[in-house]
């Protein structure tokens, strides 16, 4: 029950145990339930880093259990941490390719090209050389796919060429955005990859639309607004490696789709968070809908639910409240 506050089953045992019966020993702990004394001391010590047991204060050597109340506030408060944590080390490694991807972003379709760097100019150009990079795969694809649900005839397109990846071993690792959850169409292309191995997660907002090959080639548009524009592909090893650092973090913040977002009362989900961020930055509904791809409604009715949850009449004053509750770092 308590897995996911970091607590493994025979940790939560021996917890559980030692609340119970408050005088035994390794030996009686590990009889009374079953399991090997180096079982025992393994989740002892377990249960020693998280601070979840304590020295005695009546009997030297042994060892107490805090209780329930404390130990849950414990185990909670480490997870918050954890969580801002991760945050912190996506945000780093989103900023750190940021400027990277930006150097690209806005090239014109005459723009010099530099070593590591091609040029691809039109959806033809750009298809013929995504498809000759996927037959050369090897090991593994990685790609961002920012935006709403996506068109069911696309989906039904690339399904062939998924297919014969997925088919030959490649490891596929597809991002989408939170909001592709309401899109049906998008929902059943998920769980059809997922059932021939594929994987697929989703995350609040995705800074843009990206494809690693077998972490050597990653392919990424010259426009956020026109993919089809024109694109470029990069192969410096300095470059793969942010890009791909870049893919691990938000990838281990996301949630598999096909999983339904659960969260405690009165927590945050991964969405409300991203619109707190945004706002903070001073976005408008406008542009945090379009970054979350949802309806401008949509992003308005989650902004206005989160100043209402504090009780700001200003986006000044839900700034300051957001700090003193804990949702944004105060520096």
């Amino acid at each position: 029950m308590l897995a996911t506050l970091g607590l493994d089953s025979t940790a939560e045992a021996v917890y559980r145990t030692m609340l119970a019966f408050p005088r035994e020993g390794v030996k009686a702990l590990g009889d009374r339930l079953g399991v090997p004394e180096d079982d025992v001391r393994r989740s002892l010590d377990t249960l020693s880093e998280l601070a979840l047991i304590r020295p005695s204060y009546e009997r030297a050597g042994e060892l107490r259990a805090v209780t329930p109340e404390v130990g849950m506030e414990i185990l909670m408060a480490r997870q918050q941490a954890e969580l801002a944590a991760q945050q912190l080390r996506i945000e780093a490694s989103r900023a750190a390719a940021a400027q990277l991807i930006a150097e690209y972003a806005d090239l014109s379709p005459t723009a010099a090209t530099s070593p590591g760097v091609e040029q691809l100019v039109g959806l033809d150009e750009i298809r013929s050389r995504i498809s000759g990079l996927a037959h050369g795969l090897r090991t593994e694809l990685m790609s961002f796919a920012p935006g709403g649900g996506h068109q069911p005839q696309t989906l039904e397109a690339s399904k062939p060429n998924d297919r014969a990846l997925l088919g030959r071993g490649v490891r596929m690792r597809s991002l989408f955005q939170d909001s592709v959850r309401n899109s049906q169409p998008t929902v059943a292309y998920a769980t059809w990859l997922s059932e021939l191995g594929g994987e697929v997660r989703t995350a609040p907002d995705l800074p843009t639309r990206l494809m690693i090959f077998d972490r050597t080639s990653a392919v990424i548009p010259i426009s956020s607004e026109d993919s089809g524009a024109g694109a470029v592909i990069l192969t410096g090893q300095g470059t793969l490696t942010a890009l791909c650092a870049l893919f691990e973090n938000v990838w281990a913040g996301a949630q598999p789709l096909g999983v339904p977002q659960e969260r405690d009362e009165g927590a945050l989900s991964a969405q409300e968070s991203t619109v707190i961020r945004l706002l903070a930055q001073g976005l408008t509904d406008e542009a945090i809908a379009k970054r979350l791809a949802v309806s401008p409604r949509t992003a308005r009715r989650l902004a206005n639910g989160l100043m209402e949850r504090l009780g700001a009449a200003s986006r000044f004053e839900f700034g300051v409240r957001a700090v003193q509750r804990g949702w944004l770092p105060s520096t």
